[in-house]
């Protein structure tokens, strides 16, 4: 069974987040301080028919299903395809909750940032001074953690370098933090601290490890006080050891590495080999909410927010700041979040540079870097609109990086 939709209506969702009370950590602007944003009403109007082909295309590379939801000024646009489960060819929905990946880590960032308002954490102190002993280096600070420059080894390497065994050995095993780290700090690191950016798990289980140290509770805890309950994230979860998804979810589904072996069902997991790096549960209404309320100043201060922005080269056409992506798209309009890979589900999660057009899309698969690269097309046609440049099907597939489980770069994946 296969099903396409795309709906227009009020962002009722959105227009509730804006009539939130602002957070006590957030603070006014010092006087005379300004900033420049990209509006979304300046922002060519999207294009709706443009987004849902992208997810046609996605389901017609592997994806058992596909959607996306659009938030702009007040209005949203839904676009779904597909089946959320094979075996009962559920049709997928915007309603249904998946795992994010390491859109994750935009969440840990946030926890820490609050910190640093709440004079808990300086972000160029070192980690050692948290977390004695914990790390080799005391040159490694907390933002050359947050920003992918502490030269930690990123440790699912090895834990993945075969993906579904890798996969089934750790599907339902609990690790502690330091296990974690411990593993990573067995092998050599990458660069010096402060270094060239290198993508590494390990720097947001670091990220997590701060969290529960400065303020003695759960990651979870800290989660849902300081943002899940405040901006009414009633499809966002982490269920930590837990392996099941709570409610209407799509299921995901793993692609082995052998090309035309059957899709391994991958839902459920503890996701413990990622946990603050990787284990949040959400929906693209949640995920949009979240974007549009901290580039809108609404879960930091607006000098922890100019600090996630300070950028660093990441590859192509990509920038990274603590915990928060910039990519500048084939019109030159930049947009802010994170992109997230854990088995079975790829996420892309992004907004305009003031939070007021926000777009979130899923596709129930991973390993497949095909269905990976034709993804970022919801951001072509959602923010560049009819302008967007064709993207060649020869084009060479991105680097995958944001949670490394088990996506070879297999441009024909089937």
């Amino acid at each position: 069974m296969v099903s396409a939709t795309v709906v227009r209506g009020m962002a009722v969702a959105a227009t509730l987040v804006s009539l939130l009370a602002v957070p006590a950590h957030a603070v006014s602007s010092p006087p005379g301080a300004t900033r420049a944003h990209t509006s979304a009403s300046a922002l060519p109007q999207p294009d709706v028919k443009g987004l849902w082909s992208v997810l046609h295309t996605v389901r017609r590379q592997g994806a058992p299903g596909a959607m996306a939801r659009l938030d702009d000024h007040g209005t949203v646009h839904w676009a779904a395809t597909g089946v959320a489960d094979r075996k009962t060819e559920r049709t997928i929905s915007n309603a249904d909750r998946f795992r994010i990946g390491s859109v994750t880590k935009v969440f840990s960032a946030v926890v820490l940032l609050q910190l640093a308002d709440e004079k808990k954490l300086k972000l160029d102190a070192p980690v050692n001074r948290y977390l004695p002993g914990l790390l080799p280096d005391d040159r490694i600070t907390v933002r050359h953690v947050l920003s992918h420059r502490s030269g930690l080894h990123d440790y699912t390497n090895e834990m993945f370098a075969q993906t579904v065994p890798g996969f089934e050995a750790v599907r339902r095993k609990v690790f502690t933090y330091r296990q974690l780290v411990n593993r990573s700090l067995s092998k050599p690191r990458t660069t010096e601290p402060g270094g060239a950016y290198s993508y590494s798990n390990t720097n947001f289980v670091v990220a997590g490890m701060l969290i529960e140290k400065l303020t003695g509770h759960s990651v979870r805890t800290e989660y849902e006080n300081r943002i899940f309950g405040p901006l009414d994230l009633r499809d966002t979860f982490y269920v930590h050891p837990g392996t099941k998804l709570p409610g209407r979810h799509a299921r995901g589904y793993l692609t082995p590495d052998a090309a035309g072996a059957a899709l391994v069902d991958s839902t459920e997991q503890t996701v413990s080999w990622a946990q603050s790096a990787g284990a949040v549960i959400s929906s693209t209404s949640d995920l949009n909410t979240f974007l549009s309320a901290l580039l809108g100043g609404r879960l930091t201060s607006r000098a922890q927010l100019a600090q996630m922005q300070r950028w660093v080269a990441s590859g192509t056409n990509q920038e990274y700041g603590l915990g928060l992506r910039r990519r500048r798209l084939s019109c030159g309009i930049r947009v802010y979040g994170h992109t997230g890979a854990v088995q079975g589900y790829y996420t892309y999660a992004f907004a305009s540079e003031d939070g007021r057009r926000s777009l979130t899309a899923l596709a129930n698969t991973s390993n497949n870097g095909t269905v990976l690269n034709s993804l970022l097309g919801t951001l072509e046609s959602s923010f560049c609109g009819k302008e967007a440049k064709a993207r060649p099907v020869t084009a060479p597939v991105e680097r995958p990086e944001d949670t490394a489980p088990g996506n070879r770069l297999r441009p024909n994946a089937d």
